[in-house]
């Protein structure tokens, strides 16, 4: 069973919503978790799930489509294009996940209590708090080609 990804705005952060939306569906397209072809949920549905307006996610959008991430069309939503393959460095995640794992022992956490921090990291940014919206990423099929 695959998790659909989740969205957080957090109200108390300084960064504009805009741009944390933009920020966390970027981050979700360049590591895999969202594929090619995929489709992003409708603007007004998104703005309404977060408690936003809606030119605040079209503005989101935009500025994906600008970065070549997505590609938007009327009646056809708005789809993931690229990159087509993430921009990983290996060596340095390998360096970062040995940091961490090393830390989350220190504080006496287990393999399975390191693998659920880390799934929450990805999934949404650390869990919610009273203060921040989020809105799943609904899963939805890619486009057959």
């Amino acid at each position: 069973m695959t998790v659909a990804p989740v969205l957080t705005v957090d109200t108390d952060d300084p960064t504009p919503p805009f741009e944390q939306v933009r920020r966390q569906i970027a981050t979700l397209i360049e590591g895999g978790r969202l594929s090619r072809g995929q489709r992003l949920p409708a603007l007004r549905q998104l703005a309404s799930d977060l408690g936003l307006a809606v030119g605040t996610v079209a503005r989101s959008y935009r500025e994906l489509e600008a970065a070549g991430l997505v590609a938007s069309r009327r009646g056809a939503g708005t789809r993931v294009v690229g990159p087509s393959s993430p921009r990983i460095d290996h060596d340095a995640l390998g360096d970062a996940a040995r940091d961490y794992v090393a830390r989350a022992r220190e504080l006496g956490a287990d393999d399975a209590a390191i693998t659920a921090a880390v799934q929450a990291a990805t999934v949404r940014g650390g869990a919610p708090g009273p203060d921040r919206r989020t809105a799943a990423l609904a899963a939805v099929p890619a486009a057959r080609s």
